[in-house]
């Protein structure tokens, strides 16, 4: 851990803002081969999803965006830095995101990801989401195209 950020406690989580958009890009395009565009953020703010940031000392370390509609919400994004992997984080921030659609009345929560993503289809089956269904070709890849799972879980 940086030393100049070991002053607070704790990473806190807070809604995104416009102007925390390129510190979540720069977070997307080290952790994910086919990240986001700038324009997928801003067009996520603009509609008003529900968008958060988990922060350290006012720095993003990691986001999520999250869809709520008719009664579902729908993961589209979750992404915690490379250097703060591997503590706990994305879970507490899966935890949060899931409270945020019950707040909303959501039934259900939806997501997508990829099977090569062992380490987060782990996370969603330790937190409750199951497998059900698969949309074929859904994500680029190096060779072409890469299946998605879809997961669900009722809240």
């Amino acid at each position: 851990m940086n030393a100049q950020l070991k002053n607070q406690s704790g990473p806190l989580v807070r809604p995104m803002r416009f102007q925390d958009v390129d510190a979540v890009l720069a977070i997307e395009h080290k952790i994910y081969a086919f990240p986001w565009t700038l324009g997928n953020f801003r067009d996520s703010l603009s509609s008003g999803y529900s968008c958060w940031t988990y922060d350290f000392c006012d720095h993003p370390i990691g986001y999520g965006i999250l869809m709520l509609a008719a009664g579902e919400a729908h993961l589209l994004n979750l992404g915690i830095a490379h250097d703060w992997q591997g503590q706990g984080l994305g879970r507490k921030f899966l935890r949060h995101l899931i409270e945020v659609a019950r707040q909303d009345s959501a039934d259900m929560m939806f997501l997508e990801v990829r099977p090569s993503n062992k380490k987060a289809i782990e996370l969603y089956l330790s937190e409750g989401f199951n497998e059900i269904g698969l949309r074929r070709n859904y994500y680029p890849a190096a060779n072409g195209r890469e299946d998605a799972i879809l997961m669900g879980m009722a809240l």
